[in-house]
């Protein structure tokens, strides 16, 4: 579907100035990946990134469609970006202004951009007059705003759209065909990203493991890897979600290179047969077992997450018992639990015996429950172990800081220091010494705090970290 770019307000970028521009992204990795080189585009031509609070000329969001909440928040976003920012335009493209452009022009927004722009989008915004080249020199830190993530894991986009013709899903209509980045182009990048700081890199796509399959000759993700490791320095590679029929012996291989993370996040959607055929997923759930056991003889503690759709179209309440069983046996490390969403042009849409709303959310209580307790037994197996972390930004805590990262089997970790201490972009080896509702507690030889009196109550605080 081509998107719809317009232009109804008048220039706000004057020649030879340096704009304040504000990104914004809802949805999946790759939205947020296609945000981050957008803002890389931005900074090599002078622009400067912000971030909530700070005065911006130029705002734009990149809009998801996945489920009905997701477009509904994808407005409500563009409408707070418009009140925060009045003297701003607003932008927005991603695969809601593909899929509803007009819905969004209501919104008096300056520019609706589909995704077959969203590659070139600071070139459209140039040609539309809303964006004029900078005349400074290009920024070498383009501001905090570049990745969320506080410039430590970078997601990379290295193939967009999907030939895959699952009924509940309607990116594929929102993103086309399946289309490869050249592994020369995506190697160029992450040395890019390295050099400027970047620790991790997160492989993104909407069919990632279906990388090359378009090229000639026809490759495979497995080759990107290769590739990626033989040309660059990269420490720490992940990927970001890989199909079961995408999940081949020699792709699994290559987790045994330590610089490949052992996370796999591999979509199940349901765990019973019948539902996984009305979605026309291509594989069944003796398979998919077949898959993680596999995985798991070559990693022993490779994490493997899951996405899991409840309330699907016919789905009984036997079919969801079974689902249910299914996902608790197979002892996954994380559950995206989704309830089925409508979307008109996708065949489930059609389909007879749709679930009530209130069955459905019932249903998605038990599942996310369900997905707390397996986390919560994940994360405990690494119990006194130390793990490195990759530190994101720390934020005032008290007279102190607390600190976020991540260890190499996509584990959330917090710990808190002193205020002059700096963990960004740092990995350390971490002592894991206690369970948190969705992530451990760490101590940092010579750098965490210790506290040996339990804190004053208050919400988000850290329970006692007992050392030694």
């Amino acid at each position: 579907m081509t998107g719809d770019l317009r232009r109804e307000a008048l220039p706000r970028a004057t020649p030879g100035f340096e704009m304040n521009i504000r990104l914004e992204s809802l949805g999946c990795r790759l939205n947020i990946g296609e945000m981050e080189a957008l803002g890389r585009q931005l900074a090599s031509r002078g622009h400067r990134l912000v971030g909530p609070g700070e005065p911006a000329e130029l705002c734009i969001l990149n809009t998801c469609t996945v489920t009905a909440i997701a477009s509904r928040k994808s407005r409500q976003v563009l409408r707070q970006l418009r009140r925060s920012h009045p003297g701003a335009a607003v932008v927005a493209t991603g695969c809601d202004a593909e899929m509803a452009p007009g819905r969004l022009r209501q919104l008096g927004l300056d520019l609706v951009v589909g995704n077959d722009a969203k590659d070139r989008l600071a070139d459209v915004l140039e040609h539309s007059g809303l964006l004029v080249r900078s005349g400074d020199r290009p920024r070498t830190d383009p501001g905090g705003a570049l990745a969320g993530a506080g410039r430590t894991r970078a997601f990379l986009k290295v193939q967009d759209g999907c030939d895959n013709r699952c009924t509940f899903c309607v990116v594929t209509l929102a993103r086309g065909a399946g289309r490869s980045r050249s592994a020369e182009d995506v190697a160029r990048e992450v040395r890019e990203l390295t050099a400027d700081g970047f620790r991790e890199v997160v492989l993104s796509g909407v069919h990632l493991g279906s990388w090359g399959h378009d090229q000639t000759p026809r490759r495979g993700l497995p080759d990107l890897l290769r590739h990626l490791l033989e040309t660059t320095d990269l420490g720490r590679l992940r990927l970001s979600s890989v199909e079961p029929w995408d999940l081949t012996p020699d792709l699994v291989e290559w987790y045994r290179d330590p610089r490949v993370l052992p996370h796999l996040h591999l979509p199940l959607q349901s765990g019973c047969d019948a539902t996984l055929r009305r979605m026309a997923r291509r594989t069944t759930c003796d398979e998919f077992r077949r898959l993680v056991e596999h995985a798991r003889s070559v990693v022993p503690e490779m994490s493997v997450s899951t996405d899991v759709i409840v309330g699907f179209p016919g789905e009984t309440e036997a079919e969801f018992e079974t689902s249910v069983a299914t996902v608790r046996n197979l002892g996954f490390s994380r559950l995206h639990v989704f309830r089925y969403s409508r979307r008109e042009g996708t065949a489930a849409a059609a389909m007879p015996r749709q679930v009530p709303g209130d069955v459905a959310a019932a249903r998605s209580r038990v599942m996310h429950d369900l997905g707390a307790d397996l986390e919560q037994r994940f994360n405990r197996r690494f119990l006194g172990q130390a793990q490195p972390v990759l530190w994101e930004v720390g934020e005032q805590f008290g007279d102190g800081l607390r600190w976020s990262g991540l260890t190499p089997h996509y584990v959330r970790v917090h710990t808190e220091t002193a205020a002059d201490v700096d963990l960004t972009n740092r990995v350390t080896e971490t002592g894991l010494v206690e369970a948190l509702p969705g992530a451990l507690l760490g101590h940092v030889p010579g750098v965490s705090v210790e506290r040996m009196v339990e804190p004053a109550p208050g919400p988000g605080r850290l329970p006692v970290l007992r050392t030694g």
